[in-house]
């Protein structure tokens, strides 16, 4: 488990104040003129050193990602922070804002800096409409008080930072989408390659984008030092990482740990364990909707970390840990995230926009038992076509599931089958 000496975030629970100098108190802003005294590349390779890999699902190198932004570009740069979290079963993004909002500013910073940027753009979810005021609060101390704007925090470098609110698409949560939205345009993905967001992102400039968590423990790392947070956690799956745990537990919650602690440690240290204990567990979908479920008997092992769970046939993705008991209609749950998917389809592309929707009318008479054997295949080939196949994850994220369920529940859905011409 964490030591309580390693946590980032000191507020997860909301229970202290989030204004400027509470959030003072629990050592933001510290240092940060000596940060910003080294170099842009020391900056960058202190973040490569850590080991810090992007938390919004994708899990890439967040410094070699910055390393891609232009030295010496004629536009200017500027960073983007992805706040549209919608991914069901997913929320941690949203207790930093409402919680710990100075993380978020200071991490954009000092992000900003290693960049060269001249702006960071903070793109939240349009339902968040009191974070949305909690965040912008937290902006307006922080330009008062000479954090950031002209000469942030005395560096003679000039930042600033503007908070715009999104519309409501999960589409917009995919980077360029939300490029997209961010210049009034459709909330639709850009075709990559060729215009990677670092070369031609933002109005056409050079842009990096980054999840809120990312850029929130950034300026703990720089602090603290690569080591200690490379020290946390498994190789190459290092630091620590916000978990939001869901369902049938006895205490939901969002609680930071070491990454790579054990999934059935997790749910029963923080989450109060599974509603009726563990053996009542039937599955867990250990990384936001889009990822393929695990069952028990790969729950009792498995550990949370990104390569562990790809290895196990999922993936960390946003660290959404939802927890189904045996009291769950496992073939409906899919079928409700299949309804998601289809609702939530941009429509560019064909595959996504035609397939979402064969997925859930099949599913929905998988709910009832209502289709032949055969179908079971035709439904897996189905994701298949769809996988792979569009210019965003969109179409992976509404495959996912199903094939999951189709690998670990097959006789649930033949069962059910059984069932219904059985009664015919």
């Amino acid at each position: 488990m964490l030591k309580n000496t390693d946590r980032i975030f000191h507020n997860l629970a909301g229970n202290l104040g989030f204004d400027l100098s509470a959030a003072k108190e629990r050592g933001d802003w510290a240092g940060t003129a000596s940060i910003l005294k080294r170099t842009h590349d020391e900056i960058i390779e202190e973040v490569k050193k850590s080991g810090l890999r992007g938390r919004g699902g994708a899990g890439f190198s967040t410094g070699t990602k910055w390393s891609f932004m232009p030295k010496d570009s004629k536009l200017p740069s500027y960073l983007v922070i992805n706040a549209d979290e919608s991914e069901p079963g997913t929320c941690k993004d949203r207790d930093i804002i409402r919680f710990e909002p100075h993380k978020i500013i200071e991490g954009a910073l000092i992000a900003g800096y290693a960049m060269r940027a001249v702006a960071a753009y903070i793109y939240i979810r349009g339902e968040f409409y009191n974070e949305a005021v909690i965040l912008q609060k937290a902006i307006d101390e922080a330009y008062k008080n000479g954090l950031i704007g002209d000469n942030a925090c005395g560096s003679g470098y000039n930042f600033d930072v503007y908070l715009h609110r999104g519309a409501g698409a999960y589409i917009c949560g995919e980077e360029t989408a939300l490029l997209n939205s961010l210049e009034g345009r459709k909330g639709m993905p850009r075709l990559k390659p060729p215009a990677f967001p670092a070369a031609v992102g933002l109005y056409g400039a050079p842009t990096t984008v980054n999840n809120v968590e990312t850029i929130a423990v950034v300026p703990t790392i720089m602090r603290r030092g690569a080591d200690w947070f490379a020290s946390i956690g498994a190789k190459n799956n290092s630091g620590t990482k916000i978990f939001c745990i869901s369902g049938h537990v006895n205490k939901p919650c969002n609680v930071e740990e070491a990454m790579s602690i054990p999934l059935k440690e997790l749910i029963e240290e923080h989450a109060g364990g599974v509603i009726g204990g563990w053996d009542n567990l039937l599955a867990v979908i250990p990384g936001g909707s889009s990822v393929p479920l695990l069952p028990k008997n790969v729950c009792d092992t498995v550990i949370m970390d990104f390569d562990s769970l790809k290895a196990a046939g999922s993936g960390l993705g946003t660290a959404g840990v939802i927890v189904m008991n045996k009291s769950t209609d496992i073939i409906e749950a899919i079928a409700r995230l299949s309804k998601f998917y289809m609702h939530e389809s941009c429509g560019q592309c064909t595959p996504c926009r035609e397939g979402t929707g064969w997925l859930y009318r099949m599913m929905s008479r998988f709910v009832e038992g209502d289709a032949e054997f055969a179908e079971i295949d035709q439904l897996l080939d189905l994701t298949k076509q769809i996988e792979g196949h569009t210019i965003c994850a969109l179409g992976d994220a509404a495959a996912w599931p199903i094939q999951g369920l189709i690998k670990n529940f097959r006789g649930v859905i033949e069962d059910r089958m059984k069932q219904f011409h059985g009664t015919k």
